[in-house]
């Protein structure tokens, strides 16, 4: 069975190079550590779900919490999962942030309230638009 947790950050000097960094970095080492999963980004805020062997993730989101790009990470969700949402995908960036909360919802504490369905809903949306894409 694989892990799944979902956690929020703020991008620390969000810039379109350093987002794409970010990818590149993601879908290279993920696709060695067996770790699927997608990324919803904004300038304010990062979303992102990953999912894989529970020791993977842990070491990941370790990686992640002192990674000065990110500021005020948060785990949100964490769960095992008998199936991935993204099982072909390394790192999938979300390219329709729309379909997201708003920034007044989010500085409003919209995320650290959700409950996990409201938690996966971008993300099945995001792997439904790409299943029909």
């Amino acid at each position: 069975m694989d892990k799944r947790i979902i956690y929020s950050s703020q991008p620390f000097g969000f810039e379109s190079a350093m987002l794409a960094g970010i990818l590149s970095q993601a879908r290279r080492n993920n696709a060695r550590n067996s770790i699927t999963g997608a990324l919803i980004c904004r300038q304010d805020i990062y979303l992102q779900l990953i999912e894989g062997p529970a020791a993977a993730i842990d070491a990941l989101f370790d990686e992640i919490r002192v990674d000065d790009r990110h500021v005020n990470v948060q785990l949100l969700m964490q769960e095992e999962t008998p199936e991935r949402l993204f099982p072909a995908w390394s790192m999938v960036d979300d390219e329709a942030p729309s379909m997201f909360w708003s920034r007044a919802e989010v500085d409003a504490g919209m995320i650290e309230q959700a409950t996990p369905e409201q938690l996966l809903a971008p993300f099945v949306r995001l792997k439904k638009r790409l299943e029909t894409s």
